[in-house]
């Protein structure tokens, strides 16, 4: 027990410790690209690294890595670390320590790339994700339509057998317009639906942007940061966000059932506040009471631009058909 308590402690000590640059080598070199003599890792002319050498299959797989962008600035470093240090990187990054880790939006970027790949195919069972959601999709809209047609098939012949045939061509007359307004405003929902189910990326990170704002103005004079900007909260919540995905590629790559994955994603949501109280230096108790705070007004925030955007829609399609 005595063992197990003093790994504990000396695993929290490192998760504190800021990420340490190698020390500088003191032997001579020429480099092999420019011949220029020097001292230390890097050549000062060309940049080339001293440890230039012969080929190995490790340096080979990590040029691959490199063609993708993952093979430098420390992409292996930055995902050990948001893993088990994830705050106090994040404090390390925004303190200046960019050099060490990979950069947060560019890591948003490759890991909803790996996704997409994952849920196409690149998984433990080789199964096309999105092509079973798009079978269901289509069986849960025959059903609603088959639904939806007939009820109005029934509701047409009470409508025959109560009304003259002076108040059916009213009627059709009085519907056609209304018709027409719903029929656009359905097709243009449709397609900003479809748009942004195409474009995830981005609306997950405008939906980012509209969560920090509430969050940044309770954690802004935080113990750790007392003048923390709101774009250093915004880029600390790409990392968070890059962390939570990591975790979540897991019952993608391994398969789950529908009911674990939508569990196991409820628990690594929970994860969130670890990374928070970290960056902040607040008590676990005082993080989740603000992380619960900030949700009321994103919610809102949520409601009113959905509004909107009924609301203009429907506008849209009134004045055309006017």
């Amino acid at each position: 027990m005595a063992d197990i308590k003093g790994r504990y402690k000396r695993f929290k000590e490192w998760e504190k410790q800021p990420h340490e640059v190698a020390p500088l080598s003191k032997d001579g070199h020429v480099c092999a690209t420019c011949g220029t003599r020097f001292e230390g890792n890097y050549c000062p002319r060309c940049g080339q690294s001293a440890k230039i050498g012969r080929y190995s299959f490790k340096k080979a797989f990590l040029l691959f890595l490199d063609v993708w962008g993952m093979g430098n600035r420390g992409m292996f470093r930055t995902l050990r670390d948001l893993i088990l240090r994830p705050g106090y990187m994040i404090r390390d990054y925004l303190r200046g320590m960019q050099m060490a880790y990979f950069p947060p939006f560019k890591l948003f970027f490759l890991l909803i790339t790996l996704t997409v790949l994952i849920d196409a195919g690149l998984n433990i069972k080789g199964i096309n994700r999105y092509a079973n959601q798009a079978e269901r999709d289509q069986k849960l809209g025959e059903l609603l339509i088959n639904k939806f047609s007939n009820a109005d098939d029934k509701a047409e012949g009470h409508a025959k057998k109560a009304e003259s045939e002076d108040g059916k061509k009213l009627s059709a007359e009085k519907e056609e317009e209304p018709s027409l307004v719903r029929k656009e405003y359905n097709r243009i929902t449709k397609n900003i639906d479809e748009w942004s189910a195409n474009h995830s990326s981005i609306t997950d990170l405008l939906d980012l942007l509209f969560f920090t704002l509430p969050l940044w103005l309770l954690f802004r004079h935080c113990p750790a940061i007392p003048d923390l900007r709101l774009s250093e909260c915004f880029v600390a919540m790409v990392y968070i966000t890059n962390m939570l995905t990591i975790y979540e590629l897991i019952p993608s790559f391994f398969c789950f059932s529908p009911m674990a994955e939508v569990t196991f994603s409820m628990l690594v949501m929970l994860l969130a506040i670890i990374p928070i109280k970290q960056l902040s230096g607040y008590g676990y108790g005082t993080t989740v009471l603000r992380v619960v705070l900030a949700l009321f007004p994103f919610m809102v925030i949520l409601f009113l631009l959905e509004v909107v955007k009924v609301v203009t829609v429907m506008g849209y399609a009134a004045i055309k058909y006017g």
